[in-house]
Parts: C-alpha cells; structure tokens; sequence
C-alpha cells in the first residue's frame, strides 16, 4: 500500500510538473549573419519590437532570444537546429533568408516536430511537407510557386516576349525554375533558356552569360540571386551596352546590395525586384504603422534614424509573423514540456481564429491544417500581398503600387 501511495504521489508531481509555467521560453533566431548581415538583422528586430510590445513574454512567461549564425552553410544550420532540439527550454526556431536549410531538412524539421517559422526564405517545399500531422513549418513571406508566376507576368506586361532565365544553383534556384516554367505560356516555354550559377560566380562567367542571352534573342533576363551574385550580373548587364532588362526575384534585397550597385548601373538594367506591399519608406501610414515604427526606434534607434532601413522585408515579415504567434501563443497553457508546447503551438496558428494586426494586413486565419488540397495552409501571403519594386536614387526600397505595378 505505502508503495501504491508513493508511486501516486510521484505520478502526480511529475503531471503537474509538465504542466507548471516553465522559467524561461527561448526563441532561436538562426539566419546568415556573416554574408548577410542586413537580412538577419531586420528580421531580428521585427521579432524583437513585436516581443517588447508584450514585455517580452509569452503568457507571463520571460522570453530570451538565442542568436545563431549559420553563415549560409546548411550543415551549419543543421547543427543550430540540434542545439534547438537539446536545448530544454527552446520553444520556436526563427529561419532567415536562405532557403537551403530549410529544403534539405525539411523531412528532419518536421519529424522532429521543430516548430519553425519563415519570414523570409521562400522556396517552394518549405511549407509543403506531405504528413499535415506533423507539418511544423509555418510561413508569412513570399513564396516561389506565386513569385516565378509574378516575374513571368511582369515581364510580359513590360513587353519582354522572350526572357532568360538566370538562377542559382541550389533549391531555392530550382524551386523557382519550375514556378517560372510553369507560368509561361505553352507557345514560349520551349524557347525560353536557362543559365545556372553557383554562389562566388566571377565577373567574366556572367558577362558570357549575358552575351549568350542576347545571341540566343533574350529580351530581359528573370534572375534569381541573392545580394552579392546579383551585383556581379547586374554590373554584367549594365556593360554590355544594350538594353537587357532583369526582373529579380527578392534575393538581393538581403544585403548591402543597394550600397554596393550605384544608382546609374541598376537603372542602366532598369533592375525590379519582387517586394510583399509594405515599408515603411513607400508606404502609407497610419497610426497604427507610425506606433510600431517609434517603436522600433526607441529599441534600434541608429537602425530607425529613419524609414529607409536595410533588408524592409526583414522587419516587416518578422514583425508580423511574430504577432501571429504571440496571439496563437496566448490561447494554449504551455508548460514545462517543450514537445507538447510546440505540438499545442502548431495546432494553434492552425486554428488562430483572432485577427491580427500586422503592417501588411490584417490577418484572419493566416494558417490552417495543411494538405494536398489545402497546399497553402502554412502560408499566410497570398499573391494579392506582392508588389514590384526598385532602388531609388536614395538606395531605398520604392514600392509600385497593384495598379501600377504593370505599367512602370
């Protein structure tokens, strides 16, 4: 009997402490710090300003950020996420621009039930994992399978009949490839080249490929690349001494691209680029946008000395997707055990009936139960969410309006 009554003491303990409020909840942010500072940064501070505007807690629960760099390695990546699965009091994983990681491991990511948020990285797989039970990865960015069908439009729009595809060779590259092949018409399709490149790619490799484009009756190219391989083929382009339009995918807005490339160069290729529809440099703004930017600025006041900020997209999606979690976060009772936490968590953004207020929209269940019917559940922009864009002279992100957007 004293052993029934000491094995039920025990058991009751051990419930209630997987129950009880835990001391800390720690959120990984793990993004490429080293060759794409700017990008990780911007996210970070979203993240960081919609966390103060809660005191930094989730449910009177102290929150502390752990920061990893993954350097755009994915095996690198792949250690940070370990350190999250060891880690007793991680909750989510936070990714950053590359989509890489985020691809190669997609399958260790949710069978390891790794809660995993995306406000940025945009290849196609990441949110589309087959087992709905157990799909842990939630998105608010742009995402490839409506960006390749954006650029092909646009580009059609502006009156280019033949363009060139120039991608690079990871799985974000091919994700966008197949988005893009997809979205050309049936009479172009076959016409329509590819070339590939590698990160590091040199100045007289793109020059080749430039010319090639213009051999083969290219009339502007669709670049996927991120910063530092977008400068060398926009600097290509801006030689050739013809006009070779690029519509390009988001990637470059990532790093220190804008400072790099002069205006007269990105002009010369009249360079446009994919945006979601906010910043707070082209934007309309209310009080609500104001509120969230002197936020910003009290926290990251160098950062904030004024609306053109690096990386927008950064901010404004790691701002809005943590807001969307905070209010998920606030319907379930987390306890000590971070399994349970994250599995309550994921079932929650799924079924988030509250609006949430976000700089580029309101968002009314942003998430839902994925699958192959539902293939967009995990993603909360929609191609409605998109806008064109370009540099200004004053290196800043100006948004083209929807209306606009087709004659600019």
């Amino acid at each position: 009997m004293l052993r029934y009554v000491v094995w039920l003491a025990l058991s009751v303990m051990m419930s209630g402490g997987a129950l009880a409020a835990p001391s800390v909840f720690k959120i990984y942010l793990d993004a490429d710090r080293t060759g794409h500072l700017e990008s990780a940064r911007s996210i970070e501070q979203g993240v960081k300003v919609a966390f103060a505007e809660v005191d930094n807690q989730i449910n009177g629960v102290p929150v502390e950020f752990v920061v990893t760099d993954h350097r755009g390695n994915v095996k690198r990546s792949k250690k940070n996420m370990d350190r999250f699965l060891n880690d007793p009091d991680a909750l989510v994983f936070i990714a950053g621009m590359h989509s890489p990681p985020l691809i190669k491991y997609r399958d260790f990511i949710n069978q390891s039930g790794l809660l995993t948020l995306v406000p940025w990285a945009a290849g196609t797989p990441i949110t589309r994992y087959p087992d709905s039970s157990n799909n842990y990865v939630f998105r608010l960015s742009v995402d490839d399978s409506k960006v390749g069908k954006i650029l092909v439009d646009y580009a059609a729009a502006q009156q280019c009949r033949q363009p060139h595809l120039v991608l690079e060779n990871t799985g974000w590259g091919k994700s966008n490839f197949k988005a893009m092949m997809k979205a050309l018409p049936d009479d172009s399709s076959e016409q329509v080249q590819t070339a590939w490149f590698d990160w590091g790619i040199k100045a007289s490799d793109v020059r080749i490929i430039v010319r090639q484009a213009q051999q083969q009756g290219a009339e502007c190219l669709l670049m996927v690349s991120n910063a530092r391989e977008g400068k060398v083929i926009i600097e290509a382009v801006s030689e050739v001494g013809e006009t070779m339009t690029v519509y390009s995918h988001w990637g470059i807005t990532g790093g220190q691209f804008a400072d790099n490339v002069p205006y007269q160069v990105r002009e010369k290729a009249s360079l446009r680029f994919v945006q979601s529809c906010f910043n707070f440099y082209s934007s309309e703004m209310n009080d609500f946008r104001q509120q969230v930017f002197g936020n910003a600025q009290k926290l990251f006041p160098d950062t904030f000395s004024q609306p053109n900020i690096d990386a927008p997209a950064g901010f404004v999606h790691g701002y809005d997707l943590s807001k969307v979690f905070i209010q998920a976060a606030s319907s379930v009772e987390l306890g000590r055990d971070m399994v349970l936490n994250r599995k309550m968590l994921k079932q929650a953004l799924e079924t988030l009936q509250q609006p949430v207020q976000g700089l580029v929209k309101e968002y009314r269940r942003p998430f839902s139960a994925y699958s192959q019917d539902n293939i967009d559940a995990h993603e909360a922009l929609g191609s409605q969410d998109y806008c064109m864009a370009y540099y200004d002279e004053k290196n800043a992100v100006k948004l083209l309006s929807h209306t606009t957007a087709g004659a600019n």
